[in-house]
């Protein structure tokens, strides 16, 4: 027992170790431009920061410890939000900012007010909102960064969004256009009706579409994932063939490493459908996903695990005997 309480600790202090040498590489340009005073040094230190948390795997999403990170969370948006005032035309700042407040209302706010409604409606929607306020900030960075090289796509997009997004021909903006789609569609889920936020449904469409154009096997069938959550979320009947043929897409291209993906399959088809052996076995296989399948996103595969392992612990109120 104290050998293991000894590897235990060992364990946290290495891992302790490795953020403290994160923080101190993506903090230390800033701090030096704190101290070395000057527009064009503090600049410099902010573009090069930018260029680090942009470049991905950052200690936040290789991190495992859900609870660590969401206490953490607030404090780095509200850090980007002050690099991006510094540096408001950075794109890797801007994609940043995105993913962070992205994460924060998906992984964090968004899943309290799902929870929350099981006892109080009222405060569930209230969290809600919130949810989607911080979505649309997630939404706004994407759009700005796009417009980086495509002036103007934010009112075409509102306009003609498929029009409006034939400009767009580089597969580099695939990053760009998966986060504006995610943060969109999430931000209408949690609006809960308004005809406001309805009316924007073309628009995650045809980001969702244009991107697949340019790289369907973007990031291991990230695409393809985000697909069969927003096609079963769509008013009307889900289209079950095209779902389906998103799932097995993104499986195929994932390997089957990440957990989400079965926790969207499952909250998609087997509850819509009321298939209680394929949800059980779809959140098996969340739970089972080995976290060190993908290392630089065992924070995904952390919170989708935490998800499905509610949804297991709820299941009697999702399905009519």
């Amino acid at each position: 027992m104290r050998l293991e309480r000894w590897t235990s600790r060992r364990t946290r202090e290495a891992r302790d170790a490795e953020r403290t040498r994160w923080l101190r590489a993506a903090l230390l340009p800033a701090i030096a431009a704190l101290v070395l005073g000057g527009c064009s040094m503090r600049q410099l230190a902010i573009d090069t920061l930018g260029d680090a948390l942009a470049s991905g795997g950052s200690v936040y999403e290789a991190d495992a410890d859900v609870v660590l990170i969401g206490e953490a969370l607030p404090f780095s948006v509200k850090l980007l939000d002050s690099l991006i005032a510094e540096s408001p035309r950075h794109r890797g700042l801007l994609l940043a900012g995105s993913r962070a407040y992205l994460l924060y209302a998906y992984g964090y706010v968004g899943f309290e007010a799902e929870r929350m409604a099981r006892e109080d409606i009222d405060r569930a929607n209230v969290v809600r909102a919130r949810a989607s306020e911080l979505s649309m900030r997630a939404h706004g960075y994407a759009l700005r960064a796009l417009e980086l090289r495509h002036p103007g796509l934010a009112t075409g997009l509102a306009a003609d969004p498929d029009a409006a997004l034939r400009r767009v021909s580089d597969a580099t903006d695939v990053d760009l256009l998966h986060a504006a789609a995610a943060s969109l569609a999430l931000a209408i889920g949690n609006a809960r009706g308004e005809a406001a936020m309805l009316a924007r449904l073309p628009e995650v469409d045809a980001l969702l579409a244009r991107a697949m154009a340019l790289d369907e096997r973007w990031d291991d069938g990230a695409l393809h994932e985000l697909a069969v959550t927003w096609r079963a979320a769509l008013p009307g009947i889900p289209e079950r063939a095209l779902i389906d043929a998103h799932f097995s897409r993104a499986l195929e291209l994932s390997r089957g490493t990440r957990a989400a993906l079965f926790v969207a399959y499952a909250e998609a088809v087997a509850v819509r459908s009321q298939d209680r052996p394929l949800f059980d076995s779809l959140v098996r296989r969340a739970l089972a996903v080995d976290p060190d399948a993908r290392p630089e996103e065992r924070l995904q595969n952390a919170l989708a695990k935490r998800r499905a392992q509610w949804l297991r612990e709820t299941a009697d109120l999702l399905f009519v005997e």
